[in-house]
């Protein structure tokens, strides 16, 4: 959010109003979810019995609410199902390059783990 921004408070938040004046409201908005870089997320590569494949990406410090937007975010760009709970987002699937980039092109510092 830009200082001296507005924000909506519906599901399709966007800036209403700024007083910076070098704000160009068409230029797309990156959300980033890590400033500080405290995150360093592993991203694991789970077989599960009958053949069922999963992404786990691990490490998460946050709250529950970013856990759950990240997770959001993540399922939809890889079109696929899966869960975040205990700071640990689960796809269905071998996402694991792509997960990789997303989360690079959020700010999160990560790499792959295990075999």
């Amino acid at each position: 959010m830009q200082s001296g921004g507005l924000i909506s408070k519906d599901n399709n938040s966007s800036i209403v109003y700024s007083t910076n004046p070098d704000f160009d409201k068409d230029q797309e908005q990156e959300m980033d979810m890590d400033p500080d870089g405290k995150q360093d997320l592993r991203i694991h590569l789970i077989r599960k019995g009958g053949g069922k494949i999963v992404t786990v990406i691990r490490g998460y410090k946050g709250s529950k609410e970013d856990l759950k937007t990240l997770g959001k975010y993540l399922q939809s760009s890889c079109s696929t199902g899966g869960t975040f709970k205990q700071n640990e987002i689960a796809l269905q699937g071998d996402f694991r390059k792509k997960v990789k980039d997303l989360l690079i092109k959020k700010g999160y510092k990560s790499k792959f783990s295990g075999g």
